[in-house]
């Protein structure tokens, strides 16, 4: 099942407060980005973040995305400034973009 256009405007709408966010869509779902960083997505209609320290302090649940990927933390925050908190201190346990060659 694909995710809604509706529940991504609602997470983007969550993460207000957080700079520099974009997204892309794939195969149906979405990617969310924060300074060119992949911090999570939306998977069938679930708000979910990478597994890094910051983000196992502040989130308990955790589900599958898709079968073979990695776990990743339910995001069940409602609140925009905590929500861009949890990015800002994610953000450095991110791993630089990788550059693309022409």
């Amino acid at each position: 099942m694909a995710s809604s256009a509706e529940y991504l405007e609602y997470v983007l709408d969550l993460l207000g407060n957080v700079p520099e966010v974009t997204h892309r869509k794939m195969m149906g779902e979405y990617l969310l980005y924060a300074s060119g960083r992949l911090f999570g997505g939306i998977y069938d209609d679930r708000f979910l973040a990478k597994d890094t320290p910051a983000s196992r302090a502040v989130l308990s649940s955790t589900d599958v995305p898709y079968d073979g990927a990695a776990a990743m933390r339910v995001v069940d925050i409602e609140d925009r400034a905590a929500m861009a908190t949890l990015v800002a201190r994610m953000l450095p346990e991110l791993p630089q973009p990788k550059r693309r060659g022409r």
